[in-house]
C-alpha cells in the first residue's frame, strides 16, 4: 500500500501542527484547516518553524525544509479537503463535536478517502458512526510532541477496513514512525498497558510505603526510568490524569485495575494540578529545581553471602563474588538480610530496605539503596509486575501483539525496556508469585493474574 500523497489536517492546535509538519515533510502535499483564524495561522506558522529547527538540527537540509514548507497549504474550510487521500482531525475531544465533523466529511471527501482521528482517549467506533461509511475511520494517535516522537498507534474500530489500516500504516511509515496497531478501546494499547505505573504509585503512597520523592527515586534509579510516577504526573496535569482515570474506568464499566484514587481528587479539589499551577506533588513555586540531582551510587567496599536463585540473586552474586560479610537470603523478587525485608528488580541499580542492616549490605555492594515500610512485594517489583500484567491482559485479549505492546511501551512511554522482555529477564514465575502475593495480601480482583501470563509462569 502506498501512503497518501494528499493529505488533510484537521485542527491546528500543538497536535495537528506538529502532524501537518509531519504530512508534509514526508513528501505529501498537506491542507492544514481549523475554524478559527488566529489558530490556522499559528498552526501554519508552527509547523513551518519546526521545519526550520529540523534543518538547523540537521535532520532535514536547507533545502529540503523549504520543500516541505512549500507543500503546507492553507485550507480555508473543510470544501479544500475534496481532493484528500486521507484526512487526520485533531480537534477537542469532544465526542459530539467529532462525529458532527466527521459527517461533514463524509459530504466532501471522495468514497476512497481514509478518515483519521488522533484521539488519545475516546472510542474510534462510536466517533466513526459519524461518518456516512464507518469502513474509512480509523484511529492514528500520534504522541506529543509528534514531531519528535517515534511512535504512532493505528487503531481499528469496530468497523474499520484492513484498506483503511494499511493505508493508515503507510504513511506512517512514510513520516518516519514506527507503526503498531491495536484495536479500539479504552487506551487503546500503549495508555491503557501504562495504567498501572500512575494507580499503583498512587496506591503504595496511600498505604505509606514510602513518600513521594522516595517512591520516584525508586522509580528512577531503581527501575531506569527517567521520570517517577508523580513526576509525570504534575508535568501532564494531575487534573488531567485524574480526567483520564475516570474515563478508562467508565469505559471499562469499571474494571478494578483501573479504579481512580481518591488522591487525585483530593489534589484536583485543592488545585494543585501539577507544573501549570506551581504546585502538584512538588512544589514549583521557586526559581529551583524541583527535586535535588540524584546522587551517584555509593562505593563499593563490601562483600555479601549470598542464598537463593533467580535473576536477583545472580546479579547480587556478581557484586558479591568473597562470599563474606552479612547474609542475604533472596526469594523471588526480594528477600532478607538479618530478618529484615528488602525488594528489588534487575536489572539491579536500587535495593528497597526496611532497616539498618540491608542499607549497609546493599551499599556495600555499590548499590543505591531506598527505605520503605515493609510490605508484600516492595514498590518496584509491584509497579512493573503490575504493568505486566496489563500488558498480559492486553496481548490475552488481542489488542496488540507482544512485539507491538514493548515498542509501543518503549517509544510511546519512554521504558527503558518492553515489559514483556522484562517480565522475560525476571523469570515469568518470579512476576507470577509477585502477583499472587498481592492477591493473597489484598484478596481484590485488581490483582488477579492474567490468563495468558498465568499459562506462561506455568
Amino acid at each position: 500500500m502506498e501512503p497518501a500523497r494528499i493529505i488533510g489536517v484537521l485542527g491546528a492546535g500543538t497536535m495537528g501542527s506538529g502532524i501537518a509538519q509531519l504530512a508534509c515533510r514526508s513528501g505529501a502535499r498537506t491542507l492544514l484547516h481549523d475554524p478559527f483564524p488566529e489558530a490556522l495561522s499559528r498552526g501554519v506558522e508552527r509547523a513551518r518553524g519546526g521545519l526550520e529547527k529540523e534543518a538547523a538540527r540537521g535532520r532535514l537540509t536547507a533545502d529540503e525544509a523549504r520543500a516541505a514548507a512549500g507543500r503546507l497549504e492553507v485550507a480555508a474550510d473543510l470544501e479544500a479537503f475534496r481532493p484528500c487521500e486521507l484526512v487526520i482531525e485533531a480537534a477537542p475531544e469532544l465526542p459530539e463535536l467529532k462525529r458532527e465533523l466527521y459527517a461533514r466529511l463524509s459530504e466532501i471527501v471522495s468514497g476512497e478517502c481514509v478518515l483519521a482521528t488522533n484521539t488519545s482517549s475516546l472510542p474510534v467506533t462510536g466517533i466513526a458512526a459519524g461518518a456516512s461509511n464507518p469502513e474509512r475511520v480509523v484511529g492514528m494517535h500520534f504522541f506529543n510532541p509528534a514531531p519528535l516522537m517515534a511512535l504512532v498507534e493505528v487503531i481499528a474500530g469496530l468497523r474499520s477496513s484492513e484498506a483503511a489500516l494499511a493505508l493508515a500504516d503507510a504513511t506512517g511509515l512514510a513520516m518516519g514512525k514506527t507503526v503498531i496497531r491495536a484495536t479500539d478501546g479504552p487506551g487503546f494499547l500503549v495508555n491503557r498497558c501504562n495504567r498501572p505505573f500512575g494507580l499503583e504509585a498512587l496506591r503504595l503512597l496511600g498505604e505509606r510505603v514510602a513518600d513521594v520523592p522516595t517512591l520516584d527515586r525508586i522509580v528512577r534509579l531503581g527501575g531506569g526510568f527517567r521520570m517517577g510516577p508523580f513526576e509525570l504526573s504534575d508535568l501532564v496535569g494531575v487534573d488531567t490524569g485524574f480526567d483520564v482515570a475516570r474515563s478508562f474506568y467508565e469505559l471499562s464499566f469499571g474494571e478494578p485495575r483501573w479504579r481512580p484514587s481518591p488522591i487525585q481528587a483530593q489534589r484536583v479539589a485543592a488545585g494543585l494540578h501539577g507544573r501549570k499551577t506551581g504546585r502538584g506533588y512538588y512544589d514549583y513555586s521557586g526559581d529551583g529545581p524541583h527535586r535535588p540531582p540524584d546522587p551517584e551510587p555509593p562505593p563499593r567496599d563490601g562483600d555479601a553471602r549470598v542464598q537463593g536463585s533467580g535473576p536477583v540473586a545472580d546479579a547480587l552474586r556478581a557484586l558479591a563474588p568473597g562470599g563474606g560479610g552479612p547474609e542475604i537470603v533472596v526469594e523471588g523478587l526480594g528477600g532478607t538480610v538479618d530478618g529484615e525485608p528488602f525488594y528489588a528488580l534487575v536489572p539491579l541499580a536500587l535495593v528497597e530496605v526496611t532497616g539498618d542492616a540491608g542499607e549497609r549490605a546493599f551499599e556495600g555492594l555499590g548499590l543505591h539503596t531506598a527505605r520503605v515500610a515493609p510490605s508484600a512485594v516492595g514498590v518496584l517489583p509491584r509497579i512493573i509486575c503490575q504493568v505486566i500484567n496489563e500488558c498480559a491482559f492486553a496481548l490475552g485479549e488481542g489488542v496488540g501483539s507482544a512485539q507491538d505492546i514493548d515498542a509501543g511501551m518503549t517509544l510511546g512511554m519512554n521504558y527503558p525496556r518492553g515489559p514483556l522482555a522484562w517480565a522475560d529477564a525476571l523469570g515469568q514465575e518470579h512476576v507470577a508469585a509477585t502477583l499472587g502475593a498481592l492477591w493473597e495480601e489484598y484478596r481484590e480482583e485488581r490483582y488477579r493474574l492474567a490468563p495468558v501470563l498465568r499459562r506462561s509462569a506455568a
